[in-house]
């Protein structure tokens, strides 16, 4: 899943929406929506999630530590084409993905977190983010 990894990221966590044109949203969808169907599925973003960890695990042992989140920070933070969340809400939210509490996020707590923006982007509540939520979403 290759692509610029920045209007994903921010997707994936759930934080402000990109300021990019509708091409490169409609072209984040399609690399998401695994199964075409037209919607984007929590199973689809919990796929995406494992694979956005792989790249943030820079030492490839499994786990998310302290280091590698102020690394993902740091290269968000790099960004000027991006409206996006603070630092702050940023570290509260892999904060939060540590589920056991162990100061580690492993691939799977990284993974299965859903942000509460997008569990709110999901209107009717059936798991699935369909092109309208996700721009709904987006003008928040």
């Amino acid at each position: 899943m290759r692509t610029s990894s920045l209007p994903l990221v921010m997707l994936l966590l759930g934080t402000s929406a990109c300021a990019s044109p509708a091409p490169s949203g409609r072209e984040m969808f399609r690399q998401l929506d695994v199964n075409g169907d037209g919607a984007l599925q929590f199973s689809e973003i919990q796929a995406a999630r494992a694979n956005l960890f792989d790249r943030l695990d820079v030492n490839r042992d499994g786990v998310l530590d302290a280091d590698e989140v102020r690394l993902a920070l740091q290269r968000l933070g790099d960004r000027r084409d991006m409206a996006m969340a603070s630092a702050e809400d940023l570290a509260s939210h892999f904060s939060r993905m540590d589920a056991d509490g162990d100061g580690r996020i492993s691939r799977q707590e990284f993974a299965n977190f859903i942000p509460d923006r997008v569990r709110r982007a999901d209107t009717n509540g059936d798991g699935v983010l369909s092109r309208r939520e996700l721009r709904a979403m987006r003008r928040q």
